[in-house]
Parts: structure tokens; sequence; C-alpha cells
């Protein structure tokens, strides 16, 4: 299993953020062909105080292959467009694999 982390930063409204996110952004997420599961969390503090984000988003996929293909997909490509629209300058992508 792999998975796609997207860690946002704190954007200047957040709650308008987290409207788009649940309302808008996730719902795209979800037609992502091979996702087997997505979670979305909302960070709440630090060990050394404040974090710099706001939120973690994680899509979790079988396999690379898997997750490439979701992210050229017709589905994939809309949700990263939506990212950059809501997003940009606030998240960074990462890839997670357990070891």
């Amino acid at each position: 299993m792999v998975k796609l982390v997207a860690l946002y930063r704190r954007p200047p409204d957040p709650d308008a953020f987290d409207r788009h996110y649940a309302e808008s952004h996730l719902p795209l997420i979800r037609k992502m062909p091979g996702l087997r599961r997505v979670e979305a969390w909302r960070i709440t503090g630090a060990p050394g105080g404040e974090a710099p984000y706001h939120l973690i988003g994680e899509m979790y996929f079988d396999d690379q292959d898997a997750l490439r293909a979701a992210m050229r997909s017709p589905e994939g490509r809309a949700a990263g467009e939506d990212l950059q629209q809501f997003a940009a300058g606030l998240v960074t992508m990462v890839y997670a694999q357990a070891g």
C-alpha cells in the first residue's frame, strides 16, 4: 500500500478553505480510480507550540502504479486543477509507503 500525502499550510481564511475542501475537493478525490481510502486530519497543534500546517490529506492506493494511474486519469487531473485553484502555494505533496 502507498499513499499520497498533502500537507496544507494555514490558509488566510481557514473557514473558506475547509468549506471548499469538504464540499468541492474531497468529492473530486473520491472519484479517482483505484483509490482505496481517503482521510483528512485537521492539525490541532505541535509539541513545540503552533504547527505550520492546517490540514493533512491522505489518499491510499494499492501500489505506486495505481497511484500514478489515478493521478493521470481525468478524475485525477480534475482534482489537481482544483487543488491549484484553491490551495496554490499552500500545499506540499509527498509519497509515503510503510517501512
